[in-house]
């Protein structure tokens, strides 16, 4: 589904149904940061609900959509949104590791997608909504790797693990209009996340073991 200026305007009219326009807010407020910070990025779908899940956990100082794992300088969203460029929509997080764990950020990553998709995600399906995790060093990989070990070890999954795991590769921001978007458009991302089943489609693959992250 691609996401044009548009078809957010549209959204609005399904959003009647559950928000209003005074639970629009801000940018997300700059937490305090109490020492040297880190960076992950993951690809979830959706750039929208990913930068949602991480902005809202404590010791997230900052959560950028984007796009990563392609071929092209600068992309635009109406080029990634065509396939032609090889990126994933992405979201780039830093945060602070005296207040959280990158550990901590991959259990929340993996209950908020469902990582045996391998075409995309819930109503979003094209190359661009693939999930991949990159990784910068081989400290990070490893994590990625002792916590897949883990899922994979609980047979909780139906199917294989289809999230890629991929060295970190250039990131580019999407446009402005993107950014905070579910913070800055609730009942646009309500009417969206409803109308795309995301919240029925984790249940069915997590259970009781989904992130919790209401409208």
């Amino acid at each position: 589904m691609r996401k044009t200026p548009a078809l957010i305007g549209l959204f609005a009219l399904g959003g009647l149904l559950v928000g209003n326009k005074a639970l629009d807010r801000g940018p997300r407020p700059i937490p305090a940061i109490s020492g040297p910070v880190a960076t992950a990025v993951f690809a979830g779908g959706c750039f929208w609900s990913i930068e949602k899940l991480f902005d809202e956990m404590d010791g997230v100082v900052s959560a950028t959509s984007g796009f990563s794992g392609g071929t092209v300088k600068n992309p635009s969203y109406e080029g990634v949104s065509s396939g032609a460029t090889g990126h994933m929509e992405a979201v780039k997080v830093v945060y602070d590791p005296a207040k959280i764990t990158y550990a901590r950020l991959l259990d929340a990553f993996w209950h908020d997608i469902d990582p045996t998709s391998p075409d995309g995600q819930f109503c979003d399906f094209g190359p661009q909504y693939r999930t991949a995790i990159f990784y910068h060093d081989e400290s990070q990989h490893r994590e990625i790797m002792n916590s897949k070990q883990a899922i994979e070890n609980s047979k909780v999954l139906k199917k294989p693990i289809a999230t890629r795991i991929l060295p970190e590769s250039e990131f580019f921001p999407a446009e402005e209009y993107h950014q905070d978007f579910a913070r800055r458009n609730v009942m646009h991302y309500n009417s969206y996340r409803i109308g795309c089943g995301r919240d029925a489609k984790l249940k069915s693959v997590w259970g009781d073991l989904a992130w919790h992250s209401t409208p």
